[in-house]
C-alpha cells in the first residue's frame, strides 16, 4: 500500500512545483485602462516585451499569477500583462480587419465619420450595442458606430 501512495505523492509534489503561484480561472473579458500597456512573454518585467497596446484593447483573461494576468487577444495569441493596467468595469472592442468604416449612426445610410476608415487592432470602448451595430468611443473621446461582425468584443 505504501508503494501506491509514494508515486502519487511524488506526482503531486511535481505538479505543485510546476504550477506554483499560477491560478487558472474561467476566461473573463478585460480591457486595458491605461494609455499604453506592454504585453510580455511571461509574468514579470524580466520577461520579453512582445507587443505594446493602447487604451481599450480587449482581451480574454485566462489566468493569474501574482499581479500578472495571462490573456488572449483577437487572434488567439497569449501574453501576460500587469493586472493594474486592466479593468473589467466596461466592455471593449477591437477591429478585426483593415480599412473598416465607422459611421455617425447605426447603419450604412449614415455617413462615415471623418476619422474612418480604421485598421485592424484599433481599440474602442463599447458604449451600446443596437442590433448589429456597436456604438463606440475611442481613446480621444470620439464616438462612432461600427457593424458588429467587424469587431471582437470582450
Amino acid at each position: 500500500m505504501l508503494k501506491i501512495k509514494l508515486p502519487f505523492l511524488f506526482f503531486l509534489i511535481i505538479l505543485v512545483q510546476t504550477f506554483w503561484g499560477f491560478t487558472p480561472q474561467n476566461s473573463e473579458a478585460l480591457c486595458i485602462k491605461n494609455e499604453r500597456a506592454n504585453l510580455r512573454k511571461g509574468p514579470g518585467t524580466k520577461h520579453e516585451k512582445l507587443w505594446e497596446v493602447f487604451k481599450y484593447m480587449p482581451f480574454k483573461q485566462l489566468g493569474v499569477k501574482g499581479a500578472w494576468k495571462r490573456i488572449q487577444d483577437v487572434d488567439g495569441d497569449i501574453y501576460w500583462v500587469h493586472g493594474p493596467l486592466t479593468t473589467q468595469k466596461y466592455k471593449c472592442a477591437v477591429i478585426k480587419n483593415n480599412k473598416t468604416n465607422l459611421r455617425s449612426g447605426p447603419g450604412t445610410k449614415f455617413p462615415k465619420v471623418s476619422w474612418a476608415p480604421q485598421d485592424k487592432f484599433f481599440s474602442m470602448k463599447v458604449l451600446k450595442i443596437k442590433k448589429n451595430w456597436v456604438h463606440i468611443e475611442d481613446s480621444s473621446g470620439d464616438k462612432a458606430w461600427i457593424y458588429r461582425p467587424l469587431v471582437w468584443i470582450q
